[in-house]
């Protein structure tokens, strides 16, 4: 059976998924046009390179950060959806561009998805915001300011800019189009990075070899969902690859990580094909297997051209397949709404003790302990002007193929809720998307044989238990309410006629 499976001939295996008499009466296809552009964000050697709770900074560059924009239009409700090479991207930024694009088009705001791909060696979006913390007492502003990763200004104005400009471009390129959507399979280069261990507890990354693991304590979601677009007379256009799985192989220098190497298996065979990266619900999923047997680096070069080649060869598998049967697709359609959920509050007492610990020279100190100390006084700080958070969860349809987006380093079992819970053929979870809220894991991750480090309460990471259930019932709702479109099939064969292949219609010849 081909691992690629293309969902033209195969819904998703669950309850909800779309029959043969909804797919009859489908909307038709009045209009599809689609468009695709690139801008570079590529940061500056010098600059603050995030991914931590302290500073970084970029010294060379391995390859180019990207603004990686698409756009749909139907005629009358048109979308964008735009993926960037970034660890995050901040909620002030998304509305700057979503305003100055609608400015300039059709397109409303809350149709514009803004992805960031998680890649821990772009440029300086986050953590902290310039001026995030001037609210605070001093003590507290040296810590946010001084001590931990923070945003540029000029960088987050040329980013919003960039953004702004590829959603123009590929605006301004569209063309009437044909498509279709699928999945490919790649089960070998992404691992859940939580693990139950003895003790009762989970831990995150326990250590490769480390006796005490008993067994993962997530899964990982395999499928390698793909929307690939062609012009109606079959030059490739651009195409969205969805996939789970942190952007942490760290190849060198600042670069768009294992996305790099999807890219370029992909123009392996289209080279004009533009490529848009959406990541997938990967807040415990990494490229590092602790489990594993072998000495063998699982980070750097090798392991970031491993992981992107690997997905960008089933992604290019799935687009030779939809190649053949692409058409017009339809409806296009959007939903956004802007959830309240509260966040977790430290004690007093841990404030105090925080304040005392973070207030003490680093080197006099745990490291470990400094830090998260730190994030608690920065916590506490924040929880005084954003008590509860802002956290939206955005649909954006095309045709058979949805994308359901939260602002979350978001668990992957969530997202493969999401997706037995879609009535699509096709639906892509997409995190870290249009803002960023931390890390949201699972209840259970946070109760009693829970653990680890993406359950730890810091400036970054901390909304309610509850929080991840609310935002997957709500893209469910969301996906429940949308008409799927029709997966587009080659026509059928006419039937036999004629006579066999003259060349072949004969009996062996022997002599």
């Amino acid at each position: 059976m081909r691992r690629t499976i293309v969902f033209s001939i195969m819904a998703m295996c669950c309850g909800s998924a779309i029959n043969a008499q909804d797919q009859v009466k489908a909307v038709p296809v009045v209009q599809f046009k689609a468009g695709f552009a690139y801008r570079d964000i590529s940061p500056k050697a010098g600059m603050e390179q995030p991914g931590g709770y302290v500073k970084s900074f970029h010294k060379d560059q391995h390859d180019a950060c990207k603004v990686r924009a698409s756009v749909f239009d139907n005629g009358t409700s048109p979308v964008a959806v735009v993926g960037i090479d970034s660890l995050i991207i901040r909620r002030p930024q998304v509305v700057a561009a979503r305003n100055a694009i609608a400015a300039k088009t059709s397109l409303k705001p809350e149709a514009i998805m803004i992805s960031a791909s998680h890649s821990h060696a772009g440029g300086p979006t986050g953590m902290v915001l310039p001026g995030e913390y001037d609210h605070s007492d001093k003590f507290t502003q040296r810590l946010a300011y001084e001590e931990s990763s923070a945003a540029d200004a000029d960088y987050l104005i040329a980013v919003e800019k960039a953004i702004t400009e590829a959603v123009l471009e590929a605006w301004a390129k569209c063309v009437p189009a044909k498509a279709s959507a699928g999945f490919g399979i790649e089960g070998k280069v992404a691992f859940n990075r939580r693990f139950k261990m003895t003790n009762g507890l989970t831990f995150t990354h326990p250590g490769q070899g480390n006796p005490d693991i008993i067994t993962p304590a997530g899964p990982i979601d395999p499928q390698v969902g793909v929307l690939g677009v062609w012009s109606m007379d079959n030059k490739p256009l651009g195409c969205i690859v969805n996939y789970a799985c942190h952007a942490t192989t760290g190849p060198g220098g600042s670069s768009a990580d294992y996305i790099y190497y999807i890219e370029r298996a992909i123009q392996g065979v289209y080279p004009e094909m533009a490529v848009v990266f959406l990541p997938g619900m990967a807040g415990d999923v990494t490229q590092v297997d602790n489990r594993l047997g072998f000495k063998i680096a699982q980070s750097g070069e090798a392991a970031s051209r491993y992981v992107g080649a690997s997905v960008g060869a089933e992604a290019l598998k799935t687009l030779l397949v939809e190649e053949r049967s692409a058409a017009p697709l339809g409806p296009i359609a959007f939903e956004s709404k802007t959830l309240k959920i509260a966040r977790r509050a430290p004690s007093p007492d841990r404030v105090s003790k925080s304040r005392e610990l973070a207030a003490k020279p680093k080197t006099a100190v745990d490291m470990t302990d400094w830090t998260f100390a730190k994030e608690i006084v920065m916590l506490a700080a924040r929880m005084k002007t954003e008590p509860v958070a802002d956290v939206e969860v955005q649909a954006i349809q095309v045709g058979p193929a949805v994308f359901l987006s939260c602002p979350a380093e978001y668990f992957c079992q969530f997202g493969l809720d999401i997706k037995a819970g879609s009535p699509f053929p096709v639906t892509m979870p997409v995190s870290m998307a249009n803002d960023c809220i931390g890390y949201v894991p699972t209840a259970e991750a946070l109760g009693p044989g829970g653990g680890g480090y993406e359950t730890r309460l810091t400036s970054y990471s901390n909304l309610i238990p509850t929080a991840g259930r609310t935002i997957a019932d709500s893209l469910i709702l969301m996906a429940r309410k949308m008409k799927p479109g029709m997966l587009p099939t080659p026509p059928p064969w006419p039937g036999f006629s004629g006579k066999p292949w003259a060349y072949g219609d004969v009996p062996p010849e022997l002599d």
